[in-house]
């Protein structure tokens, strides 16, 4: 694809609508935050100790899944200056290689990319609310959502309001949890080398395997590219949001995880899902711990609404472009797309149903990094096939920024598809579904 072919793709789309362009970059900012900050960090713990108990190569995994995100973020910030409109992979992938590619990654945003996080984000919530409601964990999970969802349904300044609050409130409540951490005495017993981590260890299956669970983590590092439209001043407003909001999580990430391992010892941590209440039961005591479950409960109804605010815009793009799909794009009188909204929520009950949490969060990890390695090899592909075209924003460190992110995610790829075959067959079985969507819709259009 040529740059004429690029700016006549763009002539078939529907024309901005300039009022709708009301969230600045503390919005932005909070998006990806919020987006990030959720069940990943306060569950992946227990799931890689159970094969990995050094503590250097289980900070290292954080730190390597942070060098990722932002070498990610910097590479998605260039293409949402060069391509600005909502829609994020869907947007990207059809304009860069091809239409079908787009609905591909439609189909992927609709089935797990936003409705998978946030069914995790609900269950792990539902878990953590045990301490401290009498109710089953599933119905727990049920209510959150369709809260969140009443919250977003019918104005955007409501869900925008609501969502910067609760954001401003997880930022300070894992700020206060890291500092109390790192001043409290020791009630972990990890070991930390030598031997210091090897490029045997960084290659092993383990290692690849529990590096899934951090990339899930941090998946969401680009959510602001799915609101990009609604930004005022994109080009310059989402790559500044992506960058240092990742740079911030990353930071949390580590301190929290070291803070886990210096107050759990390993035999407590290995297999659970709350391990941020665990934590938190050394530092404050039964009822500190009671306490801080239920402000975790909070923190995960920021992740929540993150996800309710950036995923039906995808589907409101989709609906924009395709007309068998118009419905999606009504607006309310407040400019929600309400009935993305709806569509998105009911898939998330249906994944909060299954109950089964790994195998949800493997096989969503193992598709959002499919999906993400494309788009970021997408970057490179542009560069070539379009050199014209305006790029207010470039990628720093390009072309090694983008060859590290694609590198180290082909590997982790090519591990879980050996390790969890399973997640893994059932992420492609998703790509080519949607890819058979897409090539039906060719034909049609032919």
């Amino acid at each position: 694809m040529r740059v004429a072919d690029v700016h006549r793709n763009s002539a078939r789309q529907l024309p901005v609508d300039e009022n709708r362009k009301i969230l600045g970059f503390h919005t932005a900012f909070a998006v990806v935050v919020a987006n990030m900050v959720g069940t990943g960090v306060f569950t992946a713990l227990g799931l890689q100790v159970v094969a990995i108990r050094d503590g250097i190569a289980l900070l290292a995994l954080w730190l390597l899944g942070g060098v990722i995100a932002l070498c990610g973020a910097l590479s998605y910030g260039e293409l949402a200056a060069a391509l600005p409109r909502s829609g994020g992979e869907y947007h990207f992938l059809g304009r860069i290689y091809h239409p079908v590619l787009g609905v591909v990654a439609g189909w992927v945003s609709v089935t797990v990319g936003f409705c998978a996080p946030i069914a995790l984000a609900a269950m792990a919530l539902g878990q953590y609310a045990t301490s401290f409601l009498p109710v089953a964990p599933g119905l727990t999970a049920t209510a959150t959502i369709l809260l969140v969802t009443v919250f977003h349904a019918v104005n955007v300044r409501t869900g925008q309001r609501f969502h910067v609050i609760t954001t401003v409130f997880k930022i300070a409540l894992i700020t206060l949890f890291c500092i109390a951490g790192l001043t409290a005495p020791t009630g972990g017993d990890v070991r930390y080398g030598p031997p210091l981590v090897t490029l045997a260890d960084i290659c092993s299956p383990a290692f690849a395997v529990s590096l899934i669970y951090v990339s899930y983590a941090f998946s969401g590092w680009n959510a602001a590219t799915y609101i990009a439209g609604e930004i005022s001043n994109p080009q310059r407003v989402v790559p500044r949001a992506l960058f240092y909001s990742t740079l911030l999580v990353t930071v949390f990430y580590v301190l929290l995880n070291f803070v886990f391992l210096k107050t759990v010892p390993m035999a407590r941590l290995s297999g659970s899902i709350e391990i941020g209440t665990l934590s938190a039961m050394h530092l404050f005591g039964e009822r500190g711990a009671i306490l801080m479950s239920a402000m975790l409960c909070l923190l995960l109804v920021s992740t929540i609404s993150a996800m309710v605010l950036a995923g039906p815009r995808v589907l409101q793009v989709i609906g924009e472009d395709l007309p068998q799909l118009r419905a999606l794009a009504v607006r309310t009188a407040g400019g929600a797309p309400l009935r993305a909204i709806l569509l998105q929520q009911g898939l998330a009950l249906a994944f909060v149903a299954t109950g089964s949490f790994e195998g949800v969060l493997s096989y969503a990890g193992f598709t959002l990094t499919l999906l993400a390695l494309l788009t970021v090899l997408g970057v490179m592909v542009l560069r070539y096939n379009a050199p014209e075209l305006p790029r207010p924003y470039r990628t720093w460190g390009y072309p090694f920024t983008p060859l590290v992110f694609i590198l180290l995610n082909a590997m982790i790829l090519f591990f879980v598809l050996r390790e969890r075959p399973v997640a893994a067959g059932a992420g492609i079985l998703t790509v080519l579904t949607g890819a058979a969507l897409g090539l039906a819709r060719h034909w049609r259009r032919r």
